[in-house]
């Protein structure tokens, strides 16, 4: 298969387009498992927070249907199409965050933009996403 020369999208775009097709693909799953995702860090962390390696701030926002979930990007592209007004974020393993995924009712969405969103349940992040972690 050929990829346009101008194609920048990351390993982790690729595995979310991906699973879109297919939601058995392991493969793509590992490589979304093992991919730094992009964090919005909310406007009233403090810079301390927004600095500290050993603690990620995660923003909250409501879905239409009320549920709350927090958004994480694969690119600044991505974010900036949902986010535009977001000027700090954080890279983190996404293996990592699900790792510490809290439990309760909160979701995990991918890219909430793009064609192939990935929504998960506070459950699924946890089973899905902390299993290859650790």
């Amino acid at each position: 298969m050929d990829t346009p020369a101008h194609d920048n999208t990351t390993p982790a775009r690729r595995a979310l387009d991906a699973l879109a097709e297919n939601t058995e693909d392991t493969v793509a799953l590992d490589t979304l498992v093992s991919s730094d995702v992009l964090v919005p860090v909310p406007d009233d962390a403090s810079e301390e927070d927004a600095d500290d390696p050993s603690a990620v701030a995660l923003p909250v926002i409501e879905q239409p249907g009320g549920d709350p979930v927090v958004p994480v990007f694969t690119s600044e592209d991505e974010m900036a199409g949902l986010l535009p007004f977001v000027s700090r974020y954080r890279l983190v393993p996404l293996g990592a965050l699900a790792a510490e995924w809290p439990t309760d009712d909160l979701a995990l969405t991918i890219d909430a933009a793009s064609a192939h969103p990935l929504t998960l349940t506070s459950e699924g992040v946890r089973t899905l996403l902390g299993r290859s972690h650790g």
